[in-house]
């Protein structure tokens, strides 16, 4: 999409995407190995399957030819350089984010801006660098790939706050799931992290959320009416705004012809506007 705001020809983004979408699903493998996940997206996972090892090769062959793509894209040799250097950045950085999630997992304590770093790393850069790389490949000036990227990641943090906010808080049948799942597997999540800084009895919330209620849905009105009373849905809305509003100023300096960027726009609205 960006690409094409860019370029008529958009034949040299293919191999680009196809690199991204493979590096994506790469990781989906790796995650749902550690996770023990036995189904994704609806059908059995890989691992589940065909066993361990053949999921982690699949994987391993996935991030392989997620390179292979770039190097065969016919574009300059700078530019190559240039996506193949940010797509290695972001590789390691999206690695970086899975070890501070797994990490946070058996961390009691948790502070909100270390939740921040981790969700940027293991979501917002792979979206940043989409953009940036579609930019590049569209053949914009690197300022203007630059606040591409900055876009992506202001976009992809906004997008996470808010799918945390979401399970707690949104529209069951539109978010497409019932409320309260991350509360009762007991995910350390923006909301939760937020509550534990504003409450007085920190031990106590840590003890009641690692707990297991005879009735999970018990656990997740009992944590609904904690956060309500601290005002944690307020709070986090706010902080979801304040990315939106930085995506939105990211996509104002990119270009002042609205028309120019109508599909990313809609794109942005969609994204925010889902679960409500």
């Amino acid at each position: 999409m960006v690409a094409s705001i860019y370029s008529d020809n958009i034949k040299n983004a293919l191999p680009l995407a196809y690199a991204l979408e493979m590096f994506h699903n790469f990781t989906l493998l790796h995650d749902d190995i550690m996770d023990d996940a036995d189904i994704r997206r609806s059908k059995p996972t890989v691992h589940s399957l065909y066993g361990q090892n053949t999921a982690i090769l699949s994987g391993d062959l996935m991030m392989i030819k997620s390179f292979q793509y770039i190097l065969n894209s016919k574009l300059t040799e700078n530019n190559r350089i240039k996506i193949l250097d940010l797509f290695t950045k972001t590789a390691i950085e999206v690695c970086e984010g899975q070890q501070y999630d797994m990490d946070f997992e058996s961390e009691k304590y948790v502070n909100t801006d270390s939740y921040l770093k981790m969700i940027e790393l293991k979501t917002a850069v792979l979206l940043a660098s989409a953009f940036k790389i579609g930019a590049i490949a569209g053949g914009a000036d690197e300022n203007i790939a630059e606040l591409w990227y900055s876009y992506g990641i202001n976009v992809g943090m906004a997008f996470q706050v808010q799918d945390d906010y979401l399970d707690i808080f949104g529209d069951q049948e539109l978010f497409g799931k019932l409320n309260g799942g991350d509360i009762i597997q007991k995910k350390k999540t923006y909301p939760f992290l937020i509550a534990l800084e504003q409450v007085v009895n920190k031990e106590q919330l840590i003890i009641d959320y690692n707990s297991d209620f005879d009735n999970p849905q018990d656990k997740v009105s009992h944590f609904q009416k904690i956060y309500n009373d601290l005002e944690i849905p307020r709070l986090v809305q706010e902080k979801i705004q304040y990315y939106d509003k930085k995506a939105i100023e990211n996509l104002d300096s990119i270009s002042s012809n609205k028309n120019e960027l109508q599909e990313i726009i809609d794109l942005h609205q969609k994204l925010m506007n889902r679960g409500f």
